[in-house]
C-alpha cells in the first residue's frame, strides 16, 4: 500500500501561498485609476510603487533565500505574511505618496520576495520524482493570480472603494497565509543529512558553503541563463499591447494578448514539467528557450488580432514552462542546505534581466519610431539564453543524496 508523500502538502501549499501573495502585489494596476480619482497623485508617482517593489523584491528573495537555508521556509513565508498584510494595510490608508510608495513598494516589495525562492527550495528537497512537475504545479499559483486575485480586487473596488478594498486584501491574504506557512517543513533528507558536495566541512558555517555555491561555473551558467531568458520576454510582455494597438487592434482587444499567454503559461508549466521529468530538465529547457526565441522574433511579421492570439499561444508556453525548470535544475546541482541561497541569488538575477526589457523596449521605440528593433534585440538575447543553457555541464548530485530519499511511495 502506497503511503501518502507529505511533499504534495508542500505543493499545494505553496500554489495557494504563492498566488494569494503574487496576486495581492501585482493587483495594483487595478488600484491605479481609482487612486489616482481620488487622491490627484501623478500615475507615474504611484506606478513608481510598483517599480520599488520590483527592486526590492530582487533584492529581498536573495535575503530571504539565505535566511531560509538557515532557519528554514516555514517562519520565512510567516514573517512575509504578516509583512504583506501590514504593508497592504498601511498602503490603504496613506494620505502621502511618499507613504504609499514605501508601504507598497518597501513592505509589499520585501514580502513578495520571500515567497518564490524558499517554497521552492524546499519544494525540490521533498522530490525525486515528479520533481520537474512538483515546481512547475507550485508556480500554477502565480499563474492563476492574475486570472483570480485582479478581477476580485476589482469587484472589491467597485463596490466599496480602493481604500477598503485594499484594506480587505491586507487582511484575508494575512489570514490566508499564515495557517499555511505551517505547512511548509523541510523534507526529511534536509533535516537528516549534510551536504556533501562541497569542500566545505559539514561542521563549518552555512554562509561559508552558500557563498562557495554561488562562486561555481554550475551557478554562473545557471544565473546567465536565467538573466537572458528574462530578459529576452520582459521587453515583449511589456510592449506587446502597444505594438498590437499601433497594429490596428482595438485597446481591449489588445489587452486581451496578456490573458491568453497567462492561461498558455498554465498548460506550459504542466507540459514542461511533465516533459522534464520524462526526458530530462536541460533538453526541455533548451528547446522551451529556443521556442521563446523564435517566437518573440515572429513578431516582427504579425499584424492580425488573430495572429497575435496564436503567438501568445506559443510565447506564453514557452516562457511559462520554462520559468519553473530553473529550479529544477538548482537542485540537480546543489545541495538542500544552500537551495535558498543559491534560488535567492539567481531570482535577483533574473529581476535584473525583467527591468531591462521595458526600459529598453522603450527606448528603442523612440529611437528607431518601431517596435521591430526590440523584437530583434529580444531574440537575439533568447539566443543567447539558449547558448548559455548548451553550457550546462551533465548534472551530477551535489548533496550525495540516495535515490529514493524524500520519495513519493
Amino acid at each position: 500500500m502506497n503511503r501518502f508523500h507529505y511533499g504534495w502538502v508542500i505543493v499545494a501549499a505553496g500554489a495557494v501561498i504563492t498566488c494569494v501573495a503574487m496576486g495581492a502585489m501585482f493587483a495594483l494596476p487595478v488600484y491605479l485609476a481609482p487612486i489616482a480619482e481620488e487622491t490627484g497623485w501623478t500615475r507615474a508617482g504611484i506606478s513608481m510603487a510598483m517599480t520599488v517593489g520590483f527592486v526590492v523584491m530582487g533584492v529581498a528573495g536573495f535575503l530571504w533565500g539565505t535566511l531560509t537555508d538557515r532557519i528554514g521556509a516555514k517562519p520565512v513565508v510567516f514573517i512575509a505574511a504578516i509583512i504583506l498584510g501590514v504593508g497592504l494595510f498601511i498602503a490603504s490608508t496613506a494620505t502621502d505618496l511618499l507613504v504609499f510608495q514605501l508601504a507598497y513598494g518597501g513592505l509589499v516589495g520585501a514580502a513578495g520576495g520571500a515567497f518564490f525562492a524558499p517554497i521552492m527550495a524546499t519544494t525540490v528537497g521533498w522530490f525525486d520524482k515528479h520533481r520537474s512537475l512538483a515546481v512547475s504545479l507550485v508556480s500554477l499559483g502565480a499563474g492563476v493570480a492574475p486570472m483570480v486575485i485582479t478581477p476580485f480586487a476589482s469587484l472589491l473596488i467597485e463596490i466599496y472603494g480602493w481604500r477598503n478594498a485594499m484594506m480587505m486584501t491586507a487582511i484575508a491574504a494575512t489570514v490566508l497565509l499564515v495557517p499555511l506557512s505551517f505547512l511548509i517543513r523541510k523534507a526529511p533528507q534536509a533535516v537528516a543529512e549534510p551536504p556533501s558536495g562541497s569542500d566545505v566541512a559539514p561542521h563549518e558555517p552555512q554562509p561559508t558553503r552558500a557563498v562557495s555555491a554561488l562562486r561555481t561555473p554550475q551557478f554562473i551558467v545557471l544565473a546567465a541563463t536565467f538573466f537572458f531568458c528574462c530578459a529576452a520576454h520582459s521587453g515583449p510582455i511589456f510592449h506587446t499591447v502597444s505594438y498590437a494597438m499601433l497594429c490596428g487592434v482595438a485597446p481591449l482587444a489588445a489587452a486581451s494578448i496578456y490573458s491568453v499567454e497567462g492561461v498558455a503559461g498554465l498548460f506550459g508549466r504542466l507540459i514542461f514539467g511533465i516533459a522534464a521529468d520524462r526526458l530530462g530538465v536541460k533538453k526541455v529547457l533548451i528547446a522551451g528557450l529556443a521556442l521563446q526565441a523564435v517566437g518573440i522574433y515572429s513578431y516582427i511579421y504579425v499584424t492580425q488580432l488573430t495572429d497575435f492570439y496564436m503567438l501568445a499561444v506559443v510565447l506564453g508556453m514557452a516562457y511559462g514552462g520554462v520559468m519553473p525548470l530553473y529550479a529544477v535544475l538548482a537542485r540537480d546541482y546543489f545541495g538542500p542546505h544552500v537551495m535558498g541561497t543559491v534560488l535567492g541569488a539567481a531570482t535577483m538575477t533574473s529581476s535584473i534581466g525583467m527591468a531591462f526589457g521595458p526600459v529598453g523596449g522603450g527606448w528603442l521605440f523612440d529611437t528607431f519610431g518601431s517596435y521591430h528593433w526590440l523584437y530583434i534585440a529580444s531574440a537575439v538575447v533568447g539566443v543567447a539564453a539558449v547558448a548559455m543553457a548548451l553550457a550546462f555541464p551533465p548534472a551530477k548530485r551535489a548533496d550525495g543524496e540516495r535515490p529514493g530519499a524524500a520519495q513519493p511511495a
